[in-house]
């Protein structure tokens, strides 16, 4: 699988809310970087992050691809995100942040290593 169809695959899992699919495209040694700055490593527990966030039926995002470039066997995909949720009082909201992938090539797949979200003003 090449690194574009890689990047979509994994993105498509967020969109659907399919977690198997997604944690098909994990890295063992990841590690995320939420909007408050919080880290969260390894699979298991970014798995059961995105697990508690696929249950909520409110969220959806809309992604601009920024950035895309594939050294070796690192590749990286830079997005801004539109996202849309309700808060906890039924109230709308969107948010704008930049979304930061990084992938290694670990034999023939494509898995996230790092991501990166960051508030955008």
């Amino acid at each position: 699988m090449d690194f574009a169809t890689a990047v979509d695959r994994h993105l498509a899992a967020v969109t659907d809310r399919d977690l198997d699919t997604y944690l098909k495209t994990v890295h063992e040694d990841v590690s995320l970087v939420l909007l408050d700055g919080r880290l969260v490593e390894g699979r298991t527990a970014v798995g059961d992050l995105h697990r508690d966030w696929f249950s909520d039926p409110d969220w959806s995002w809309h992604l601009t691809q920024l950035r895309s470039s594939e050294q070796g066997d690192t590749g990286i995909a830079l997005f801004a995100v539109d996202y849309d949720d309700v808060d906890a009082n039924g109230k709308p909201y969107t948010s704008r942040y930049l979304l930061g992938l990084t992938f290694a090539r670990c034999g023939g797949d494509w898995l996230l290593i790092h991501d990166q979200n960051t508030p955008t003003p």
